[in-house]
């Protein structure tokens, strides 16, 4: 017995040499964090990358552009929405670029495509800066559990009906609320899957897609935090990572607010009806790679370990939904990309790919939903052995 655990422990220390030599040669360095006007590249083969595939993967992308939204959003929106009830855009819209992304590995930008300093709107992508903004709440104390009612937060009748007390802001977190009610002229029943009233049940116990009450988790957050929350993302988050000055995070024109006696804008998590996060993708690129580093950035933690967990266990009505990421469980969302990974994502397609395995952030913009994935099969084909011997080590 004694031979065996002995013969497994070695083993297990050459394979730990091999990756740590495998890691120096391929340029890996979990400490590097780019500053606010540098971002150091790397061929790829200094991280452990093929440059073919790589190609291949960009030219993947750019020959799928998405043909919605059109490059003119305010029509394309308008269109979307035609059929649904309150279809009014009530946010600002703008138009887009084209296809474009990059590919960071180890923290270094392996490859860049397209205009990726612009700014577009990401839909719902903005939903996963929100759910940051509501985890800087908790480590700050302004929230003292994400099992708290939300009532005890927002006293202004919005959460006082018998069903809305129940709410707690794991259900708004997690899009199981339930929430009934209307907010910036749009019934919670507006949205684009619904249409129609139906039956309430318990919050918590059913997983609806809905922006009116994402919309209401960023109204809550700004009762708790009162200041505006793009000021939070930016002095907590976007300063600190080195994000550029270009995003703009919008509401609705009927969304302002009076918090002790200033008029502040609630922000809307999303771009269904305009509005939402405005980002290029370099920064979007550096967000993600927060979340890959774990809250951590050149040394500082600027997001609890605890959040980070939390944000991507999935929720107990569904599996691929976390705090407003979506988590790939059993591969069920991208069968390609490992289970650990982690996406935020909006229409069109709008992702940061975070994948812990092959520490990568992967961010594509504006690529036809059905070929994700392929794309996603050909950036991990270009990873070299390292990863290889990860995924034997965590099969054992």
């Amino acid at each position: 017995m004694r031979r065996r655990v002995a013969s497994s422990l070695g083993v297990l220390l050459l394979l730990g040499v091999l990756l740590s030599a495998e890691a120096q040669r391929d340029g890996a360095d979990s400490a590097y964090a780019p500053a606010r006007w540098e971002w150091q590249t790397k061929r790829p083969e200094e991280v452990g990358m093929n440059a073919t595939k790589i190609r291949e993967a960009i030219r993947w992308a750019s020959a799928h552009e998405s043909t919605w939204p059109s490059r003119e959003m305010r029509e394309a929106i308008a269109r979307s929405i035609a059929s649904e009830p309150f279809n009014d855009i009530i946010g600002p819209v703008k138009d887009r670029a084209g296809v474009n992304g990059l590919i960071v590995r180890h923290g270094y930008i392996v490859a860049e495509w397209g205009d990726t300093l612009r700014a577009d709107m990401t839909f719902s992508a903005t939903k996963s800066y929100l759910s940051t903004v509501a985890g800087l709440a908790l480590d700050r104390g302004l929230i003292r559990s994400v099992d708290d009612p939300v009532k005890r937060y927002v006293d202004d009748g919005t959460f006082e009906s018998p069903h809305n007390s129940k709410i707690t802001w794991r259900h708004l977190l997690n899009q199981t609320s339930e929430w009934e009610g209307t907010l910036w002229g749009k019934p919670d029943w507006a949205d684009r899957f619904k249409g129609e009233k139906r039956p309430y049940v318990d919050p918590g116990t059913a997983w609806t897609y809905n922006d009116v009450r994402v919309n209401l988790l960023a109204y809550a957050l700004l009762r708790v935090w009162r200041k505006p929350l793009p000021r939070v993302l930016k002095e907590e988050i976007m300063d600190p990572i080195g994000a550029s000055h270009a995003w703009r995070w919008h509401g609705y024109r009927n969304s302002f607010v009076r918090i002790d006696g200033i008029e502040m804008q609630s922000v809307s998590g999303g771009g269904h009806w305009g509005g939402g996060l405005f980002i290029g993708s370099r920064d979007q690129a550096r967000f993600g790679l927060l979340y890959l580093r774990r809250g951590v950035w050149k040394g500082r933690r600027l997001l609890s370990e605890t959040w980070i967990k939390d944000v991507t266990t999935p929720s107990s009505v569904q599996p691929v939904y976390g705090y407003l990421v979506w988590l790939n469980t059993d591969r069920q969302r991208f069968p390609s990309a490992p289970a650990t990974s982690l996406f935020v994502l909006g229409a069109a397609t709008n992702i940061i790919w975070i994948d812990p395995d092959h520490d990568l952030v992967t961010v594509v913009r504006w690529i036809e939903d059905q070929h994700v994935d392929t794309f996603m099969k050909l950036v991990l084909e270009s990873v070299t052995r390292i990863s290889d011997l990860k995924g034997e080590r965590a099969t054992r």
